[in-house]
């Protein structure tokens, strides 16, 4: 799930939790992957986790790089790509 850079929400990148029951993010790039209990994305400022229990996507509109999620929101975190640091470079240290 891909999409081209077009509209606002590319140029920035929010996240807006409400109660630990939903969250809406703006600024993603593509989801990585999905499941009850982690969503795997890359926004444009690195790769983003969250992580949670009965987790499901309710809105996704890559167009516009906003996602929706709703269920029970545990943690959320950031993974930056080292640059120079791609798969190959790390596996023949």
């Amino acid at each position: 799930m891909k999409r081209e850079q077009s509209a606002n929400c590319t140029k920035r990148h929010s996240v807006i939790a409400e109660n630990r029951e939903s969250i809406v993010l703006c600024g993603v790039d593509e989801v990585l992957s999905y499941d009850e209990e982690s969503v795997v994305m890359q926004s444009v400022l690195g790769q983003l986790t969250i992580e949670g229990e009965g987790l499901n996507i309710v809105k996704l509109n890559l167009d516009e790089g906003e996602v929706c999620i709703n269920g029970k929101l545990n943690a959320l975190y950031y993974m930056e790509q080292q640059k120079g640091q791609g798969i190959l470079s790390r596996l023949f240290k």
